[in-house]
């Protein structure tokens, strides 16, 4: 076990968002549920998973805690298709699209679906084609790597 480790504290649900976000990336799974009795309905339960090779642990609180933008998962994404894969099963069944590649999954917690060409087009050392990268970039929901790229070079 990792010597630190997020812990992300879900309102419910916890065991099926830590399906679905193992089940999207590779060398991810779910390691361990702990079940404890108790007051919550349904009991605690406490979910350890590896997503992309780094471990979380997250629990079911009954409470309404929420998260916020000030924490989220950011996925640096090799090509479009992966962009898309992810944007739509992390959108699914009640998540919400933000702006400039961010996304609100239907647990309430924030991820970053970021193109690795992004990160490219904006340490660009012309810095005016990087600017307008950028510039596109702020215009976006789900980031297009083509769009990014006729824009850097002011199609």
């Amino acid at each position: 076990m990792q010597k630190v480790t997020t812990f992300l504290w879900f309102e419910s649900g916890v065991e099926e968002a830590a399906q679905r976000y193992t089940s999207l990336l590779p060398d991810s799974e779910v390691l361990e549920v702990q079940r404890f009795g108790g007051e919550m309905p349904g009991g605690l339960v406490v979910v350890r998973f590896r997503l992309a090779g780094v471990e979380y642990q997250a629990m079911n609180s009954n409470t309404v805690a929420g998260f916020t933008e000030a924490f989220s998962l950011s996925v640096l994404c090799d090509d479009q298709a992966e962009v898309d894969r992810l944007w739509e099963a992390l959108t699914a069944d009640g998540g919400e699209e933000s702006m400039c590649g961010w996304l609100r999954d239907r647990w309430g917690v924030s991820w970053q679906i970021v193109p690795r060409r992004l990160l490219e087009l904006q340490s660009d050392p012309d810095r005016e084609r990087a600017a307008r990268a950028n510039q596109a970039m702020l215009s976006m929901r789900k980031l297009d790597i083509a769009a990014l790229e006729a824009a850097a070079d002011g199609r």
